[in-house]
């Protein structure tokens, strides 16, 4: 089973900056972190889940949320296992908690779905309040 944790949540004040990591361990029945397509959703209070951003498995696509689009930045390192989302220019509206996935299957054009998905992580909450 693979296992995913993040990190790097908080709180920060509006238009601050903060990186978020997610970290993969843990076999899997197919394939392993460096085939995973990887994702950042996230969910505020009372609100559904959302997708915010995906990578493939080499880095070679992103996708991006048009509400996070030009401020948020996802990246990979295979070596490390992890996952990254770089968020800048933060506004309450960021507030939520982030969940890391990942997808055995890198098929881009449902990489925005949450049913994609076949492994999530806790979550760590982000606060951008004043």
């Amino acid at each position: 089973q693979v296992q995913l944790v993040e990190s790097g949540g908080g709180l920060v004040q509006p238009g601050g900056s903060l990186r978020l990591s997610c970290v993969a361990s843990g076999r899997a029945n197919y394939g392993s972190f460096s085939t995973y397509a990887m994702a950042w959703f996230r969910q505020s209070l009372g609100k559904e889940r959302e997708f915010v951003a995906a990578i493939t498995w080499n880095g070679g696509t992103s996708l991006y949320a048009d509400s996070v689009k030009g401020r948020f930045t996802i990246s990979r390192d295979n070596a490390k296992s992890t996952v990254y989302l770089s968020m800048n220019s933060l506004s309450p509206d960021d507030t939520a908690v982030y969940y890391c996935a990942a997808d055995e299957h890198n098929y881009v054009p449902e990489l925005r779905l949450e049913e994609e998905y076949e492994y999530w992580g806790q979550g760590t909450q982000v606060t951008v309040s004043s």
